[in-house]
């Protein structure tokens, strides 16, 4: 069996850290994103096994299209990281249905559909697979003006337990991981609006956060892929419905 894996959202962030450290352990690897031309600069910089391929998660057939159109090309499929996401910063009198819709279809939507494309590609090769999802600190721990992100993280946790029973029999295993406050575009987007709703700038957004963390420094996006390298890898063979919080130390379970 080859090692081939999808990362969703890697055009950039922790996407492109988890794409770039599994392509280093010697996977092919699929970098999905919407902003095509970003995945494609980064599949490039990776080398002749990495693809971009441009999909909306929160779209069932465009999943369903670019697991397919990754089977197609590298003949296999073995690891899913289901990682694409939003994160707006949403005090609950603010929230629109459209921002609802929007965040939950990317988030939650994106994870259903992920799961399901893989879960047939998987069956329709013979062989099981992994399946790693993205929640958040987020999604362990409610966060002050993130109802929609931390809602949906919540979610994802709750989807990945009951896909890790539901597919355990076909040796598929569906884990999550749970990032903290990382150094993303997103992140610091999130910072900048927390701080401009307090009259404050930037770095005082990013304390707010950062001030929490028992080890007292923001993530690298190579912190999360680390940890998505061991569940895409061997070593996390039997390990299933977990959440591993990667987060230097600011939610303990």
């Amino acid at each position: 069996m080859s090692k081939v894996a999808i990362v969703t959202g890697a055009a950039q962030g922790i996407g492109l850290a988890i794409a770039t450290r599994l392509y280093q352990d010697n996977f092919k690897v699929a970098l999905v994103d919407y902003n095509i031309e970003k995945a494609q600069a980064a599949a490039k910089s990776l080398g002749n096994n990495a693809i971009a391929l441009q999909a909306d998660v929160s779209k069932r057939d465009e999943v369903f299209k670019m697991v397919q159109a990754t089977v197609d090309h590298f003949g296999d499929l073995t690891v899913l990281v289901n990682n694409a996401g939003l994160g707006p910063t949403t005090p609950i009198d603010t929230i629109s249905e459209e921002q609802f819709r929007n965040v939950y279809g990317v988030n939650v939507g994106g994870v259903l559909w992920g799961t399901q494309a893989a879960h047939k590609a998987f069956k329709e090769l013979g062989h099981g697979g992994k399946i790693i999802n993205a929640t958040s600190q987020a999604g362990v721990v409610g966060n002050p003006e993130l109802a929609l992100y931390s809602g949906t993280k919540f979610a994802v946790r709750g989807i990945t337990q009951v896909t890790a029973r539901d597919l355990a029999e076909e040796n598929i295993t569906v884990n999550a991981f749970a990032p903290g406050i990382v150094k993303t575009p997103m992140m610091f987007d999130i910072a900048h609006e927390v701080g401009q709703n307090a009259g404050k700038d930037d770095e005082w957004g990013m304390q707010q956060f950062a001030k929490d963390i028992a080890m007292k420094r923001l993530s690298e996006p190579e912190d999360v892929a680390n940890v998505v390298a061991f569940l895409a890898g061997p070593d996390s063979d039997y390990i299933t419905g977990q959440t591993i919080i990667v987060d230097g130390g600011m939610q303990f379970h």
